[in-house]
Order: C-alpha cells, then structure tokens, then sequence
C-alpha cells in the first residue's frame, strides 16, 4: 500500500473522530445536516441529546475503521485485502448508521 494512502486514512480517521467528539462533548448539533437548518418548532419536537450522542458515536465507529484501514496494513504488514475491507466496513457502519436513525422516528419527543 502506497504511503500517501495511509496518510490520507489516517487523516481521513482523524477528522472524523475530531468531528464526533466535538458532536459528543460539546452538543455541537449545528454539525448535523438538516437539523442546523429547520425552524425552531420543528427542532422542538426532537430529542437533541439523543441524536447528538448517535451521530457523534456513529462518527467514532466510522473514524475507528478508517484508522484501522490506514494503520493495520502499515504498522503491523495486513495484507492489501484489509484496504478494501475497512472501506466496505466503513460504508456499512454509514449506511447502517443513517437507517437507524431514520426509522422509527427514534428521535422524536
């Protein structure tokens, strides 16, 4: 695996994991998409700390398998194999993620 590949997974983990504590710890709900724009009433009727603490463990979840994806095949010599896995589990805990929160209205008060 090229180098400027793990450098990129392991910034890309990064972020995300700086993004999802942020959300976590400083109830940063301006982070999350849709939310940040609708109207007062409307925000109202959600449950804001429940769906700041999804979304920010949802991040870690996603950051831990991108940085395991950029730092396994380096550090420890994973086979290439482990660079599609980690981007197939990362869409997975993404999409998994995203119809959690949306079904249900787990969110609402």
């Amino acid at each position: 695996i090229p180098a400027d590949y793990v450098d990129r997974k392991v910034l890309d983990g990064t972020v995300t994991l700086f993004i999802g504590i942020i959300t976590r710890a400083f109830n940063a709900s301006g982070l999350i998409a849709g939310y940040n724009t609708a109207p007062s009433e409307q925000r109202a009727r959600y449950d804001e700390e429940t769906a700041l603490q999804v979304v920010g463990n949802l991040l870690v979840a996603a950051s831990i398998v991108l940085l395991a994806g950029g730092l396994l095949p380096a550090v420890a010599g994973a086979p290439d194999s482990l660079a599609i896995v980690s981007w197939i589990l990362f869409l997975a805990v993404i999409v998994g993620g995203v119809v959690y929160m949306n079904i249900a209205d787990r969110f609402r008060r």
